[in-house]
């Protein structure tokens, strides 16, 4: 029997799936009113809004069907009650970069990551390199710009 991979994710990771969902479903009907009225224009091999329209309808049904996938597979994880000396799925870590700035990102899923709100998913480079370590450790990652060094500073589950 095949196991079914489970997607850690937070809380408004998965409220946000959700919500991603719900407005593609309330998009389908509206798609669907376009083809019946691009269909009411006659001729469908040059009707270029009956295409479009199909096109769009295609991008829902797959969107969905990977969205829903997703959801179901979630496995929701509160930072808040997790302990660990440890980085992993949910801690908040201060890092000081090779000059000595601080810098803090929260470790997420893949579909949650937004580096620029301090979010990494565990499965990029440098969340990869962060997961496992303790305080005072030491970790070197090639990133697309080059290799960046870093020093674990601060572990928290927030």
């Amino acid at each position: 029997m095949a196991s079914v991979e489970k997607l850690p994710m937070l809380a408004e990771g998965y409220e946000r799936l959700a919500a991603e969902i719900k407005a593609l479903r309330e998009e389908r009907p509206r798609v669907v009113d376009a083809i019946e009225e691009a269909r009411a224009h006659g001729d469908l091999s040059e009707n270029a809004e009956y295409h479009a329209a199909k096109e769009r309808q295609g991008q829902i049904e797959a969107t969905l069907a990977d969205l829903e996938d997703k959801l179901s597979r979630a496995q929701i994880i509160d930072p808040a009650s997790l302990t660990s000396d440890k980085i992993i799925f949910g801690a908040t870590v201060t890092l000081l970069d090779d000059e000595d700035k601080p810098v803090k990102y929260q470790i997420v899923g893949p579909y949650e990551a937004d580096a620029k709100a301090g979010r990494i998913s565990y499965a990029s480079p440098l969340g990869k390199a962060l997961i496992g370590k303790k305080v005072d450790e030491e970790i070197e990652v090639t990133v697309p710009s080059g290799d960046k060094f870093y020093l674990v500073e601060k572990i928290d589950f927030i």
